[in-house]
């Protein structure tokens, strides 16, 4: 019987108080270290080294004291993932502010909305788009004394540029010398850091309060893993208005490791050929489309390839799981899985750069059947679980004790047990304050003794790791009375379908079952080449006879590993694919399921309505 695994928290006692400590630190002990690489307008990669950033860092910070920043007052942040957004959000930090972060797709209203609840005194906007949102919502962002542009226009009064941001700061600098030391031995633990705005999969975006102590925390626990040394390499393309992102940047500055940035979407797997990382932290649909793509490869192969790769996994799936049983390999199949690794598996792992060690998923959950995949293919995929209310990260898997199908262990000194219904409760130093200016709210989800209610479903194995089973609000009864959780089932669809990017199941008090389905523009286009119906658009395809056949035999495939009510008597596939920019998808790629089912309640009325 397994023993159950104990972890250090001895760093508890020792961590820095505040993140600018953390920063500051960081500089001095590896200050000739790359810190950064990022893409210039040119395409090509700039490195700089700790130093490099920490001089950034400091003049911005200059800067923002030069504008009259205040401890604790917030500064907006609405851009993409990119260099100059690092530097932003730790001169806020630095300079004793809180940073408010914002999507660079959020619209207008919102991004209004959200500046304004927060009481932001100074926004950085990367780009003329987000510029043009602030002008044309200036009348209700009164407190915005200055806007600060990456690359956008700037008008010499109400917006000026990073370059005369810096200027001003370093003439700060030099009139206030050691000011920078001074702010940050003086920024307690319990200080205001960051306000990041839920996605609002449900009404109003709420202001998730974090502080100085939950960031050190992040990254302090993650550190103590071993996991991660100072010769590793992240490739980080999240948004970094998300947690997820911002722990990663935590966990940087505990281990001292270089991270590459680069966020635009369409060129991650470019990018990850290119800049060669040990380890990448993404979201499941990222993994969902790489599998895709290869699956459907494959399948476009044909012949003695396609027989190969399928042999090939047939036989890592059975010497995976020898291992996992701690049974000996036995000499054939040894042989007949090196021989697969070099004609098949390596070049899997060339795809990705061909070191990484291993990828981190979260924000959504991961099927078990694509993380096994990659894992024959020597890809560790290590899924983990938190939500923006305790700063991201409270569970991990282990690359030494990852199990399938759960979210791994919680983080060390991060309390976990079941409430009533089995909701996962959490309590640790990662925990929310609270929701800004919403008390009740507040009150709703963190209860008096400290422990936030997620409102997921979970159990907990003999050795803590936990498991999601559903999330509360999401389950829902059939009108005979059997409950359903839809995420389960959408999820194995994905892992049998290449050629899908969303299906959404729906069923709530009635007798049988539904399902919305989407595919991806890229797997179905490549589908289209292969199958005579090249130059088609989206559109077209979805209507093809042969594709509802398609779809139809893999919602059957699903269907046959599903109880009886559980099953998708109906289905529909829309004619195009949901969107962020829609307002179907949350900036982090999770389906807005009572967007969806409002938008298409004729589509799901019709099923229902069908004999």
């Amino acid at each position: 019987m397994q023993q159950p695994i104990t972890f250090d928290t001895s760093f508890l006692e020792t961590m820095h108080p505040n993140v600018a400590v953390q920063f500051w630190d960081r500089v001095a002990k590896t200050p000739q270290r790359e810190a950064f690489r990022y893409v210039t307008k040119a395409e090509t990669w700039e490195s700089v080294t700790w130093a490099q950033s920490g001089d950034s860092v400091a003049k911005i910070a200059g800067g923002l004291l030069a504008l009259g920043l205040q401890p604790e007052m917030r500064v907006g942040l609405a851009s993409s993932t990119r260099y100059e957004w690092i530097l932003a959000d730790m001169a806020v930090m630095a300079a004793a502010g809180a940073t408010t972060t914002v999507y660079p797709t959020t619209h207008e209203e919102d991004t209004a909305y959200i500046l304004a609840d927060s009481e932001c005194r100074v926004v950085f906007a990367e780009d003329d788009e987000q510029v043009k949102k602030l002008v044309n919502r200036k009348a209700e962002l009164p407190y915005v004394a200055k806007v600060v542009t990456f690359e956008g226009t700037a008008d010499g009064d109400w917006i000026i540029t990073l370059d005369e941001l810096v200027a001003l700061g370093q003439a700060y600098l030099d009139a206030n010398p050691g000011v920078l030391e001074r702010i940050a031995s003086e920024i307690a633990p319990d200080q205001l850091a960051t306000l990041v705005y839920t996605s609002g999969t449900t009404g109003r975006p709420k202001g998730v309060r974090l502080v100085h102590r939950s960031w050190v925390y992040e990254g302090s626990a993650i550190a103590s893993l071993g996991i991660l040394s100072e010769d590793d390499l992240q490739f980080l393309w999240l948004p970094m208005a998300h947690v997820f992102g911002k722990v990663l940047l935590s966990t940087q500055m505990a281990c001292g490791f270089a991270t590459a940035i680069d966020g635009r979407v369409d060129k991650i797997v470019d990018n990850l050929a290119v800049v060669q990382p040990t380890f990448m932290g993404a979201a499941p649909r990222i993994f969902e489309k790489a599998y895709s793509r290869i699956i459907t490869m494959q399948e476009a192969e044909g012949g003695l390839k396609e027989k190969i790769f399928t042999k090939a996994f047939a036989v890592g799936r059975e010497v995976e799981a020898l291992k996992e049983a701690g049974k000996p390999i036995p000499g054939g199949l040894g042989f007949q899985h090196k021989l697969f690794d070099k004609l098949v598996y390596s070049k899997i792992r060339a795809r990705f750069g061909g070191r990484v060690r291993f990828f981190i998923s979260g924000a959504a959950a991961l099927n078990s059947d694509i993380a096994q995949f990659f894992n024959v293919a020597g890809i560790q995929i290590l899924e983990g679980y938190g939500l923006t209310e305790v700063s991201a990260g409270a569970f991990v898997n282990h690359p030494d004790h990852n199990k399938f199908g759960t979210v791994g262990f919680p983080f060390p000194g991060t309390e976990v047990k079941l409430g009533p219904g089995d909701e996962v409760l959490v309590r640790g130093p990662g925990v929310m304050e609270g929701y800004h200016n919403l008390p009740e709210a507040t009150a709703k989800e963190l209860d008096a003794e400290g422990w936030f209610h997620t409102g997921d479903k979970g159990s907990l194995d003999e050795l803590g790791r936990l498991s999601i089973t559903g999330r509360i609000k999401e389950l829902f009864k059939t009108s005979g009375g059997k409950y359903v959780a839809p995420p389960a089932i959408e999820a194995k669809f994905k892992a049998v379908c290449p050629y899908a990017s969303q299906f959404m199941v729906f069923g709530a008090e009635r007798n049988y079952c539904v399902a919305l389905v989407t595919l991806d523009p890229d797997a179905i286009a490549g589908w289209a080449q292969e199958n005579g119906h090249a130059g088609k658009s989206y559109t077209e395809l979805v209507n093809l006879p042969e594709v509802q056949r398609l779809i139809d035999g893999h919602v059957q495939e699903t269907n046959a590993a599903l109880n009886r009510w559980e099953t998708v008597k109906k289905w529909r596939m829309l004619d195009h694919d949901l969107t962020i920019e829609s307002g179907e998808l949350t900036p982090s790629m999770k389906v807005k399921r009572n967007v969806v089912e409002n938008n298409y309640s004729d589509i799901i009325e019709a099923m229902y309505a069908e004999n």
